[in-house]
């Protein structure tokens, strides 16, 4: 069901469109975590450092995937508020056609310099070929990842939270089951993992283009729809370029960071892979969370109703703020039952690791989360130059950080990097959201 974002009480509003993208997200990282526990649990501790090792990797790929979404889901959103069906459908299209290409452009060189990637990460021998037999299927499967996404940005962009959510809550549960079938029914290993992912992505990634299409059939138009335009995709580029950059440089430097932890040993890499995908499995949610207000703020801004903007920026961080304490609570109190959940028999050392990146990284949930609310913001309006001056600032900070505390203090040293990038990142997407364009309207509220 499309849904009109420009009315309504923003606060409502957002709760009723943002919770089912939080729901969907969070059944979406259950493909990671479950990835991870099923390595851990069934077939040891290396298969896990494996999976874990493998993610920063995939983190590139999943970048491609986010910036194709939040490229058409902005544009999408504007013509939706603006009423310009015919040049919506066209964006629709223009996406699809793009994507496709830039798939089999990076299928090409995935299949070519993954292993290249695992040795510059300095990838220990034990766990180097099932990193690549991980990364090569997750390859493979790739076109259903990035065509899923596009999907959910169209749906998100419709004002239409509830169906991706359907869609993920069935194939991530399949997922699950999926797993343990193929590792303890056909014991495939780390193999069955990655394939297990694959097919179900799949499932749900063909499910999701048909309704997609179903749904753009219905929305008459004036005129015949191109199926391309340069324009359009200009425009789309515009968001998505600095979203996939911003993405892809975020991957990079936990490629950087995973180098560093590699020179700890394999029970390092096994609780801090752990503690990665439950730590992403907030981030992630939390940027979805961003995700819908840039939808919001999209179509606020087509229809040129900028006073909601203010009132949608104080909605989301009420939202944000009302989910981080349970989450903040569980991680801090249940951490080490938590991460000793993904594996059978966790060494003393991977566990230690876990329960130590939990405890420095997770209180500072209530900072990140207000940058990604600001984040969102931003990128729906367009202001891509500020977003990506915030994005760059927390990055390179905590990777140059991650070199020098980890000289200093160890792999604990690491961790403290995140804090310190995080607090600066907030606090210039703040002070880049105050200075927006609905300055004005805030002041008279």
């Amino acid at each position: 069901m499309n849904k009109d974002l420009t009315t309504g009480k923003p606060e409502r509003v957002l709760w009723e469109f943002c919770l089912p993208l939080f729901g969907s997200i969070v059944f979406q990282q259950l493909y990671n975590i479950a990835d991870s526990l099923v390595a851990g649990k069934f077939i040891g501790e290396n298969a896990l450092a494996a999976v874990g090792n493998s993610y920063g990797i995939t983190m590139i790929f999943i970048a491609f995937a986010f910036g194709c979404n939040i490229g058409c889901s902005v544009i999408v959103s504007q013509f939706f508020g603006a009423k310009k069906n015919s040049e919506m459908k066209c964006a629709v299209y223009t996406t699809f056609i793009s994507s496709a290409v830039l798939c089999l452009l990076l299928m090409l060189i995935g299949l070519l310099f993954c292993k290249d990637l695992l040795l510059l990460t300095n990838t220990p021998q034990e766990i180097f070929d099932d990193s690549k037999l991980y990364l090569d299927i997750y390859v493979w499967g790739f076109p259903f990842l990035l065509f899923y996404n596009i999907a959910t940005g169209i749906f998100s962009a419709l004002g239409d939270s509830k169906t991706p959510f359907i869609f993920l809550a069935f194939s991530s549960t399949a997922n699950i089951l999926v797993d343990i079938w193929f590792v303890r029914g056909f014991g495939m290993g780390v193999a069955g993992v990655a394939w297990a992912t694959f097919l179900c992505q799949g499932i749900s990634c063909v499910l999701s283009i048909i309704v997609v299409l179903k749904r753009l059939s219905m929305i008459q138009t004036d005129e015949r729809t191109p199926f391309f335009s340069f324009s359009i995709f200009r425009k789309i580029a515009t968001i998505a370029i600095p979203s996939i950059l911003q993405q892809s440089f975020i991957s990079i430097g936990n490629i950087l960071i995973q180098g560093v932890i590699n020179d700890f040993g394999a029970g390092v890499i096994a609780g801090y892979s752990v503690a990665i995908k439950l730590n992403n499995l907030v981030i992630t949610s939390f940027t979805t969370l961003g995700n819908g207000i840039s939808n919001y703020t999209a179509q606020n801004i087509g229809a040129n109703i900028l006073s909601r903007i203010t009132k949608g920026f104080q909605a989301g961080i009420k939202i944000v703020w009302i989910l981080c304490v349970p989450i903040v609570l569980l991680y801090l109190l249940a951490s080490s039952q938590l991460v000793g959940f993904f594996m059978d028999e966790p060494s003393e050392t991977a566990l230690h690791s876990g329960i130590q990146f939990l405890h420095v990284i997770v209180p500072f949930y209530f900072i990140i989360s207000v940058k990604l609310i600001a984040d969102g913001i931003l990128r729906g309006a367009g202001m891509m130059k500020q977003f990506m001056i915030t994005t760059f600032s927390d990055l390179v900070l905590r990777v140059l950080l991650a070199f020098i505390f980890a000289g200093c203090f160890g792999a604990v040293g690491i961790l403290y990097a995140w804090p310190v990038g995080w607090i600066i990142g907030t606090s210039l997407s703040v002070i880049f959201y105050m200075r927006g364009p609905w300055k004005q309207q805030r002041k008279k509220l």
